[in-house]
């Protein structure tokens, strides 16, 4: 057995050889402390080496970086392109610099509450506060990259299990109003009709922004008013557009409303005009929203964005985002009295209680209108006189 068993104070220390340090070339030793009696303590001690010996345990060396970069090189392949980038980022930035050289050994829960307190004072650009969510995200990546060096018995336990992180306040949803959408709807059919058409599936299906640019003809049912909605276009490293599955990995159907039909009848016309220009054909699996002639590849989602910031600030409504048309249709249809579940689906929530828990605070005023409608009822239905 290549380790032994020593008796500390009231406690045993169990050492197992873990080979040479690839750095240093010396041998190394990993320790453990142990509690009980002599033959519980042996006995530990084998399963501790057959651990160090399989090859559970990192150089005594081993720093947070190295794990950090080792764990994330294997997730990658779970990861949405764009998690990707924001933890690139969020490792280069915010975790390498700090903790990339603390050994493992040596990392402690309080160390990491400073850091975090740090980021959120100091953190952000030329020195302001960074974003608690910024911050969080940082927090999950150190949990995660230290819960797997836990699994692979580079650490005894995770110090981040045990930090606190700041708390996100969930932001309160405001939803521009009707007669903003339609201005915004209006204004881009003289400019840019490809990007009204967008608005408009934006506004009355609720869809993501990578959603909408993911979506092909032929997932555009004309006879029956409805589109699927199967796919989703992120953007990746260097300007590559990706195609991937929605961000609940679900397909799901959305019925259209004869308005929106139109729109995209004579979108489709459009294309098919813009096609027949360059001497193409349009192809049903044609992305609906593209810039190129065969509508061949996707319409990138950061360029969307940036044609509705400058429609946006053409107008006055500096307040809008791209994304709160999606806000805009879910808050205007739980007003209607839709059912949560079917706002649900159509958002492409994973559940209902995904879509109440984001709605929350809307709700709750809505609630109030339910409550002073219902004494309207009663207060007109009372006998005269009472």
């Amino acid at each position: 057995m290549r380790g032994h068993v020593r008796k500390r104070g009231d406690a045993w220390e169990l050492r197992a050889y873990a080979g040479r340090d690839p750095v240093s070339a010396r041998k190394v030793y990993r320790s453990r402390t142990f509690r009980g009696g002599k033959r519980e303590a042996e006995a530990a001690l084998a399963k501790f080496v057959h651990q160090v010996e399989g090859g559970g345990h990192a150089s005594a060396d081993a720093t947070v970086g190295a794990l950090v970069g080792e764990w994330f090189e294997l997730a990658k392949a779970d990861l949405s392109p764009s998690t990707v980038r924001g933890y690139e980022r969020s490792i280069r930035r915010y975790i390498q610099p700090a903790l990339g050289d603390v050994p493992l050994q040596r990392l402690r829960v309080a160390q990491l509450d400073r850091h975090y307190a740090q980021l959120r004072e100091r953190g952000g650009h030329d020195g302001g506060p960074l974003a608690t969510g910024t911050v969080r995200q940082v927090h999950a990546i150190l949990r995660r990259a230290l819960q797997q060096g836990v699994k692979w018995g580079w650490i005894e336990s995770n110090p981040a299990a045990l930090a606190s992180p700041p708390r996100v306040r969930n932001r309160q949803i405001e939803a521009p109003d009707p007669a903003a959408v339609a201005r915004l709807i209006d204004e881009a059919r003289t400019e840019s009709p490809d990007l009204a058409a967008f608005l408009q599936l934006a506004a009355t299906t609720g869809a993501r922004r990578g959603e909408l640019c993911g979506l092909h003809w032929n997932a555009v049912d004309f006879e029956r008013g409805s589109l699927t909605i199967a796919r989703s276009i992120v953007d990746g490293t260097g300007g590559a557009l990706i195609e991937k599955d929605t961000k609940t990995h679900s397909v799901r159907r959305i019925a259209l409303d004869q308005t929106s039909m139109q729109i995209l009848s004579e979108h489709r016309e459009r294309c098919r005009d813009r096609a027949e220009s360059f001497g193409v054909r349009l192809r049903a699996s044609a992305y609906v929203f593209s810039r190129a002639p065969d509508c061949s590849t996707a319409w990138p989602p950061n360029d969307v964005t940036h044609e509705f910031i400058r429609l946006r600030d053409r107008l006055g409504l500096d307040g809008v985002r791209l994304h709160d048309l999606r806000h805009f249709a879910a808050t205007r249809l739980l007003s209607a009295g839709i059912p949560v579940r079917t706002v649900s689906g159509r958002l492409g929530h994973s559940s209902a209680s995904t879509t109440l828990g984001v709605y929350a605070h809307f709700l709750a005023e809505s609630d109030r209108e339910a409550a002073d409608t219902l004494e309207e009822l009663l207060r007109r239905s009372s006998p005269p006189g009472n």
